[in-house]
């Protein structure tokens, strides 16, 4: 059954709750939310039969969590703040999240505000070089499109590094019509890539002290290797790990598995 919690600034936020045991907060990547991607919901009703409260929640402008343009990194860690108080009791609990995709960039940001996370868990997090202007210029050209209004032009956009077969794909799928009108979500994942470039990651992250584990698949594209190594060596208490997945796609049950593992060890 679907409950909400309300944000700081009143947006209501929808989300799933399945299991019993630590809390474990899914933080979704770009154009997934619970009713677009039976993946993530697969994996967290597994993650719950491993002993967990798992939370996978709609993020900010997707599916059961409406909000207006322009929607920002600073409000998605607000709606987390909102999800941790519905989940915790007192000023020493804590929650873990795992952070997919741009997803994991968001993770990071959060952890970095101060909220209460005990261990992170983040997959194939994009990131392009440390201290480059990649990602401030990418996020300057999603806002001019979201601000026109264009919901095409805004998955395009968002796409145009990607696979091509990717975007094709997409564009001749039933799904296409939802991913457009998600656009505006999608302002939080950029600002949360273009962070991790404005200050030396040594920095930036060094108040991330939560065991973190990062993953990668087998087969992965070429961003994704030195992006894992890159948070590996930023932050002082991560490792990394391997999983048998290609195309930054993974199997359900083998990634219930590793972050069941990683967050009992």
């Amino acid at each position: 059954m679907t409950e909400y919690v309300t944000a700081a600034d009143g947006t209501r936020i929808a989300f799933d709750r399945e299991g019993s045991g630590p809390p474990v907060i899914l933080v979704d990547g770009a154009m997934q939310f619970r009713g677009f991607d039976p993946a993530t919901v697969e994996m967290g009703r597994l993650l719950a039969g491993h002993g967990f409260t798992v939370v996978h929640h709609d993020r900010r402008g997707r599916g059961e969590s409406p909000a207006d343009a322009p929607i920002t990194l600073a409000q998605t860690i607000d709606d987390l703040r909102a999800l941790i108080d519905e989940l915790t009791e007192g000023a020493d609990d804590a929650v873990a999240l795992f952070g997919n995709s741009s997803g994991g960039s968001i993770a990071l940001a959060a952890a970095a505000s101060g909220l209460p996370i005990s261990r992170l868990v983040l997959w194939e997090v994009p990131l392009d070089d440390e201290g480059g202007t990649e990602g401030s210029e990418f996020l300057a050209g999603l806002r001019s499109r979201v601000a026109a209004g264009d919901g095409d032009a805004t998955i395009e956009y968002f796409m145009k590094d990607m696979p091509p077969e990717w975007l094709a794909g997409s564009k001749a799928s039933p799904g296409w019509p939802i991913m457009t009108a998600m656009g505006p979500s999608l302002e939080p994942d950029s600002e949360s890539l273009a962070w991790t470039q404005s200050a030396p990651r040594a920095e930036l992250w060094a108040g991330i002290t939560q065991p973190t584990l990062v993953l990668v698949g087998e087969e992965t594209l070429d961003i994704m290797g030195p992006a894992a190594d890159s948070i590996v060596a930023s932050l002082p208490n991560a490792r990394k790990g391997t999983l048998p997945a290609a195309d930054h796609r993974w199997e359900p049950r083998s990634m219930a598995l590793a972050i069941a593992e990683f967050l009992v060890g």
